[in-house]
């Protein structure tokens, strides 16, 4: 993923994209994870990286609880970020716990980086 900004816009376009299968692990490890290290997209000052990706973990959930786990991972360095960040990753973090029918592995990660 191309750190050139506003890409979170194409990441939505390429979740859509014909080639892409939310179903297969390896997709969504190249595209979800690919964009969390994108320092310009994921780290985005208005928070729209973090919302992609706690939406992307949400909907990859249901169908993939270990791959979602492993996405959600990329929230768990919050704390080392500005305090403007960590609110909005944190914000993300709270909405994927509360997340009703949320997987033991996903709740595990994001509530232990709440703690």
């Amino acid at each position: 993923m191309s750190n050139a900004p506003g890409n979170v816009s194409l990441a939505k376009q390429l979740v859509d994209h014909p080639a892409f299968n939310i179903g297969n692990p390896n997709n969504c490890y190249s595209l979800f994870l690919g964009f969390a290290r994108s320092p310009v997209n994921f780290h985005a000052a208005n928070g729209s990286g973090y919302e992609f990706m706690a939406d992307s973990v949400l909907r990859v959930d249901k169908l993939n609880h270990q791959v979602a786990a492993r996405m959600v991972s990329a929230f768990t360095t919050f704390k080392q970020f500005d305090t403007k960040r960590q609110a909005l990753m944190k914000a993300q973090l709270e909405r994927i716990v509360a997340t009703p029918g949320l997987s033991e592995n996903v709740f595990e990660i994001a509530s232990k980086s709440l703690a």
